[in-house]
């Protein structure tokens, strides 16, 4: 029995395909946090490869944010598993983090300061991709954050281009519920290492989650909806002042 069901593996397929995410030749770096979703993604693009009719190259890269002493070795032996090529990078991104007091959550600063050494490596070692392991459920949580507490529509997107497209960051589980993530991790014998930042669970995305959630309860129709509203913009009906469109 294939890990990845015959509707996941087509979703997965039509996001890649979709979104132009993978080229022959691309040199894929690979973000790993140590949850499940980045584990289920490392391993989906090293089975990718060996049926895609291109050739690319893969390197997980694990950012220790230095809460604590154990979690990157047990990230590490889960990529060993699974036999993907990875690294871990060492770091006080987390110290530095919850020492800021400027005003912003200790998980903006740790996420800036981890996209800015990935892109880092990406730029000194010749990665043209960044594959984030974000999903469906996570898309539509951005979207609500931002609304929520930062005032504007937008969200993250399944590939973003940057540096005149020399760079891109891919999602290639952007079609794909957390639930599907779970039972591919499972079929894998997957197990998401504990995060060891002392803010885990207090943060504004968890506050997000809760509400999607409770919208979710609603009406079984609602994630749907949303997604597809994503995409289905209607500019004509948004607050524009007079002269500005």
């Amino acid at each position: 029995m294939s890990v990845l069901a015959k509707g996941v593996n087509r979703r997965i397929g039509r996001a890649m395909h979709t979104y132009d995410m993978l080229r022959d030749g691309d040199r894929v770096l690979i973000a790993v946090s140590g949850g499940v979703d980045s584990l289920v993604l490392a391993w989906l693009l090293l089975y990718w490869r060996r049926k895609a009719p291109i050739d690319y190259e893969v390197l997980a890269v694990h950012i220790d944010n230095g809460f604590g002493n154990v979690e990157h070795r047990q990230v590490a032996a889960q990529l060993d598993r699974l036999a993907v090529p990875y690294r871990v990078e060492s770091t006080d991104f987390g110290r530095q983090a919850l020492a800021a007091e400027d005003g912003r959550s200790t998980c903006y600063h740790c996420a800036r300061q981890r996209r800015h050494r990935l892109f880092e490596l990406a730029r000194s070692e010749g990665f043209n991709k960044i594959a984030l392991g974000h999903h469906k459920d996570d898309i539509i949580e951005t979207f609500f954050l931002n609304l929520l507490y930062g005032g504007n529509l937008s969200t993250m997107v399944p590939k973003q281009e940057f540096f005149s497209g020399r760079l891109a960051l891919i999602r290639p589980l952007a079609y794909l519920e957390k639930d599907e993530i779970r039972a591919i991790a499972a079929a894998l014998a997957i197990a998401p290492v504990k995060n060891p930042c002392p803010e885990d669970r207090r943060s504004k995305r968890q506050e997000a989650r809760r509400l999607v959630q409770s919208l979710y309860r609603l009406d079984s129709r609602a994630k749907a909806n949303i997604f597809a509203a994503l995409a289905n913009i209607r500019e004509g009906y948004l607050l524009r002042p007079a002269g500005t469109g």
